[in-house]
């Protein structure tokens, strides 16, 4: 779940980080009431999206007649596929530095990391590719979480001075923060560096864990709609989990973890996949619906389907699958993969009704619609 930026900041607010004062306006006129009151004011476009400076969706305006000018070329324009419904105009800040502060969950350790930067204000993946050793990185203990003291130590090496004591403040701050929301991502770039040695949260990416909803009610109420691709509201509207990823090789599997499998494979041979989009429990029982959506991908090239029986039997799903691949009759390559119950039922079944042989690994699969895309883009 993605918070907005003005709801993430009234957050930030309530735990003790200092923010601008900001104004949420849903019209051109009300942007120019919010700049009359602020002054000189940042008009900022509130999608949950980065990169909204390099597409124009935060700009500064000096008078009521700016903002208002402003507020009016973004409302009703699109960013990052996120129509812009509202602005937060908000004070302009006199600034000394910029860094970068975020609390994420750990990809691969423990359970949180603490990432801290001297060079904010810029995307951290292009701060990574060329100045990797800005950034520095403290994995939390999760029985403790963030120490003082570890927070000092960490701050220290990012040499910012005066300020440190209030940086050592805010980063703690945005520990218990992400902890308490459930947080996936917590990130306030740039943080700012006052000339009085105080901190002030320019801007800020909250990321709430999905499953945390029911818990977290109040911040679920507030998130920003997910924006689908009309393939991705079709499935939606089936029940089937589809996500459209832009590449050239289309996927179907049943189960969540064996798609994301295949999806990695994907990549790990130098192909791209063309979607997400799991069978498994009863959906299975929409292949027909399944396979119109991932042949409607512009760009496909190949399909890999990548049936594992466990609960469900593979045979069962084959049936459905070719029953709808000889009601559709598409022209893409097909490389199919079965394992597991009803496998040699599934196998016989493809062979007699489709005239396709299943390879014997997922490996050897993949590979063949890696390679049958590359040379269809040749």
């Amino acid at each position: 779940m993605n918070i907005p930026e003005h709801a993430a900041k009234a957050l930030l607010e309530d735990a003790g980080i200092p923010v601008p004062a900001g104004i949420v306006a849903d019209s051109p006129q009300g942007a120019a009431r919010a700049a009359a009151r602020l002054g000189p004011v940042m008009v900022k476009a509130q999608i949950p999206a980065g990169g909204r400076g390099k597409s124009g969706g935060v700009q500064p305006a000096s008078t009521p007649a700016e903002a208002h000018a402003v507020a009016r070329s973004l409302l009703g324009s699109r960013i990052s596929r996120h129509r812009v419904t509202g602005v937060l105009v908000e004070e302009r800040v006199p600034v000394a530095q910029e860094l970068y502060a975020a609390v994420l969950n750990h990809p691969a350790g423990p359970a949180r990391r603490v990432v801290l930067s001297e060079r904010g204000g810029v995307d951290i993946e292009e701060t990574a590719r060329t100045d990797p050793g800005s950034i520095r990185t403290l994995d939390l203990d999760p029985r403790t979480g963030l120490r003082p003291e570890a927070a000092r130590r960490l701050v220290a090496r990012a040499g910012v001075d005066a300020a440190a004591p209030a940086v050592a403040d805010a980063l703690l701050r945005m520990a218990r923060l992400h902890r308490d929301s459930d947080a996936q991502l917590l990130e306030i770039n740039p943080l700012a560096l006052t000339d009085a040695g105080g901190v002030v949260a320019l801007d800020c990416k909250l990321v709430i864990d999905g499953a945390a909803a029911a818990r977290r009610q109040s911040l679920a109420a507030v998130a920003a709609p997910e924006p689908l691709t009309e393939l991705e509201r079709a499935a939606r509207e089936l029940g089937l989990q589809f996500v459209e990823l832009g590449g050239e090789v289309g996927v179907l599997a049943n189960g969540a973890g064996l798609t994301m499998t295949t999806m990695d494979v994907i990549v790990h041979l130098g192909g791209r996949p063309a979607n997400f989009l799991e069978i498994g429990g009863d959906a299975y029982t929409k292949a027909r619906p399944a396979l119109e959506i991932v042949l409607a991908q512009p760009g496909l090239r190949s399909l890999v389907v990548n049936f594992c029986g466990a609960f469900a039997r593979t045979d069962v799903m084959v049936d459905g699958l070719t029953e709808a691949w000889t009601e559709l009759q598409p022209d893409v390559p097909a490389f199919f993969t079965i394992d597991g119950t009803g496998a040699a039922e599934a196998r016989r079944m493809l062979e007699e009704r489709l005239g396709l042989e299943p390879y014997p690994t997922m490996d050897q699969a993949i590979t063949a619609a890696v390679r049958a895309a590359q040379q269809d883009a040749a």
